[in-house]
């Protein structure tokens, strides 16, 4: 293989990250779930880069939202994490690559509270390092984070491979020297490039 660390992004990576199927499960119209996402999703960026409070947010979104609404918004703001899907082929795939003794990491733009969530995930616990943005108060593409990444876990990026599934962040880290893919959902074309 032609690398020694390979560094998985968590959502559409390892777990689906669906928006709109997550908010759906929290509403009982289209219209409401339209409401709620406009509101909720507005400063979703901000959460993940962990430079307003979560609790605080959640507040704060209630408070724009009609009275009727603030029990789902609420509901969601506690459980939208169990409704991210696992994608069982990158799943297994970190299990190959731990299985041989390839140390995998996460570098993961997520809010605060998902940090805390992932924290007691069971394929989480594979891993040599785990990095969430929303505790460092920074996120991809920042190369910061990608520094901090290396520096942690005394990492040379030219011996890491990076599956992001978007490209500014993959462009990112290798403008630092860490090769990667845009991640589309297809395992193969990975396991191909890196020469698994």
């Amino acid at each position: 293989m032609k690398y020694k660390n390979i560094i998985f992004d968590y959502g559409n990576v390892i777990g689906k990250f669906d928006g709109r199927y997550m908010m759906e499960q929290f509403c009982d119209s289209d219209a409401d779930c339209d409401l709620l996402c406009s509101v909720i999703y507005e400063k979703w960026g901000e959460l993940d880069k962990g430079t307003i409070d979560y609790d605080a947010y959640e507040n704060e979104c209630i408070l724009r939202l009609p009275d009727r609404l603030a029990g789902a918004a609420h509901a969601f703001f506690r459980g939208w994490p169990q409704y991210i899907t696992p994608k069982e082929d990158t799943i297994r795939f970190i299990g190959e690559l731990t299985g041989r003794n390839i140390p995998v990491y996460l570098l993961s733009n997520a809010p605060t509270y998902f940090a805390d969530w992932a924290a007691g995930n069971d394929i989480l616990k594979r891993f040599s390092g785990v990095v969430f943005s929303a505790p460092l108060k920074m996120a991809k593409p920042d190369p910061g984070i990608y520094r901090w990444l290396f520096r942690t876990y005394s990492l040379d990026p030219g011996e890491c491979f990076f599956i992001d599934d978007l490209k500014k962040n993959v462009e990112a880290g290798r403008n630092l020297g860490m090769d990667g893919i845009v991640f589309t959902g297809d395992i193969e074309k990975v396991k191909t490039v890196i020469g698994f």
